[in-house]
This record gives structure tokens, C-alpha cells and sequence, in this order.
């Protein structure tokens, strides 16, 4: 009798339970309104199943961080080319959510081998799972500098052709979007334009792409053309010795990296192939010295 009751008063207790947690999201649907996506970029699938935990965690421990923690954050997300799919509060909550996840992971890990729970393990863990969208950032950080720094001469070809072809340089950057490879230099050449037709100055729109990507070329060729709109010297020919400096210094590039590749491939030769080699010339001999054949 006593176990009948127990058991229809945990039943109870489950469901009033469930109830609670299917009112207070409710409550939070009502409460908090979802952020408006009309303007910012298409989230990933990853991003998207995880969104709804993303708002909830932003909304309630958001508030919490600081104003030189949000700058900071706002510049990397900026230099990673996210700054139109997330915000510092949401980027938070993806480091909050991380963290959680990498702990459970590995308690689940734990139980499955059958380990004692580790505290300082699930410390590591927690620490390792926080920091570990900041190394996703810093990836797409370095992939995005690559390919604009990759494309670069092209574009300045193509805006040399059209400044001394008789443009303006406002036209040029029209013509060199317009026609030039897509890409992630040509969204920024573009973010310029726009700039430019919203009411900025030329070199203040392109010292304001410079701030935003942080590149030594881009710069580099910023500063050229101000000193050149400063002096009054020609535009096409301050923009060809431009794009002849940057080609060069890709195929520099290019070539530090063809020297690098024998030091890279040390460690994989001596830690797989090598050990391997070893392995299948040697078992032959040591068999017969074993078996004396």
C-alpha cells in the first residue's frame, strides 16, 4: 500500500514538474522577444538548434558583462566577419553554452568508462569548452585575412584600369565590385560604396574598411591613397605601384611557404611513416632471428 502510494506521488510530482517547466517556457516566449533577423546574416545549423538556448542564456546573464568586454568582443566578431550574425551578449552565451556541453561530454565519458568523477577534470573541461569559440573565431579570423589578402592585387588592377581609364575614384570601386571575382574583399569594397553613397568621404569610407579588417595591406594601400588625395599626385599611378607591391609580396609569401613545407613534414615523417617503415622491414628479420629460420 505504502509503495502504490509512493509511486502515484512521484508520478504526480514528475508531472506537476514537466508542468512547471512547460509554463515557464511560456512565460519565457512571452517575456523575452526574439531578436529581429531581417538585416543580419543566415545563422548556421549548428547556431540554429542551439538559438532559443542562445537567447534564453544572452537575456539573463547578458546584462552581467562589461562595457570593455562587449568593445572587445564587438571587434573580434567584426574581424571574423560575424558581426552581422551575432552579438557580444549571444557570442557569450555560445562560450556559457560550450562550457556546459564539454561537462557533460565528459562526465558522460566518465560514467561510460566507469571513472570516479573528477572535479578538477570537469574544471579543465569547463575552461577548455569556454575558450573553445574563441579558437573557432580565431580560425575564421585568419581564413578571411588570407582570402582578402589573396585577392587584393586583383582588385587594385582592376581599380587601376578604371582610374586611368578616366574614372573618379568612387566609380572606380563601382566598376572594380561590379565586375571583380566575388569574395570576402569584394562585401567590404561594397560596405564602402555604400558608405560613400550614404554621405562619407572617399578616404574616410576606406580608412573606415581598414579599421574595421585590421590588415597591414589593406592599411598600407589606404594610407597610399590618402597621402596621394592629400599631395594631389596621380591616383592610377599611386594605385599601380600599389598593386605591383602587393603582388609581390604574395608571391613572397607563396614562396616562404613552399620553404616551410620540408620543416612541417619533420614530425610527420618521424612520428608515422618512419616508425612504419621500421616496423615492416624489421619483422621479417627478428622473426627469423626468433624462429631461427
Amino acid at each position: 500500500m505504502f509503495e502504490s502510494a509512493l509511486n502515484i506521488l512521484v508520478g504526480v510530482m514528475a508531472a506537476a514538474s514537466l508542468a512547471m517547466v512547460v509554463a515557464a517556457a511560456i512565460s519565457f516566449r512571452r517575456n523575452i522577444e526574439a531578436p529581429d533577423r531581417d538585416f543580419m546574416d543566415p545563422l548556421s545549423w549548428r547556431l540554429k538548434m542551439a538559438w532559443p538556448l542562445i537567447i534564453f542564456v544572452s537575456y539573463y546573464l547578458g546584462r552581467f558583462l562589461t562595457t570593455e568586454y562587449i568593445q572587445r568582443t564587438k571587434i573580434l566578431l567584426a574581424r571574423s566577419g560575424l558581426s552581422f550574425s551575432l552579438n557580444p551578449e549571444q557570442f557569450f552565451a555560445i562560450k556559457i553554452i560550450s562550457a556546459i556541453g564539454v561537462v557533460i561530454f565528459i562526465h558522460t565519458a566518465c560514467l561510460v568508462a566507469g571513472l570516479p568523477p573528477n572535479i578538477g577534470l570537469f574544471v579543465i573541461a569547463a575552461g577548455f569548452g569556454y575558450f573553445l569559440p574563441n579558437l573557432k573565431l580565431n580560425e575564421l579570423r585568419k581564413k578571411r585575412e588570407r582570402d582578402i589578402v589573396r585577392m587584393l592585387p586583383t582588385y587594385l588592377d582592376f581599380i587601376t584600369m578604371a582610374v586611368e581609364a578616366g574614372l573618379s575614384l568612387a566609380a572606380a570601386l563601382v566598376k572594380a565590385t561590379t565586375n571583380g571575382p566575388d569574395g570576402l574583399l569584394r562585401h567590404e569594397l561594397e560596405r564602402v560604396n555604400r558608405d560613400i553613397r550614404a554621405g562619407a568621404g572617399r578616404i574616410e569610407a576606406l580608412e573606415a574598411m581598414a579599421s574595421r579588417l585590421d590588415l597591414r595591406e589593406i592599411t598600407q594601400v589606404v594610407s597610399a591613397l590618402a597621402q596621394a588625395e592629400k599631395t594631389g599626385s596621380s591616383v592610377g599611378a599611386t594605385m599601380r605601384i600599389q598593386a605591383e607591391q602587393q603582388r609581390i609580396e604574395r608571391f613572397q609569401r607563396a614562396e616562404k611557404k613552399a620553404m616551410e613545407a620540408p620543416v612541417k613534414l619533420i614530425f610527420p615523417l618521424v612520428a608515422f611513416i618512419f616508425p612504419t617503415t621500421f616496423i615492416v622491414l624489421g619483422f621479417p628479420i627478428v622473426m627469423r632471428l626468433i624462429h631461427g629460420i
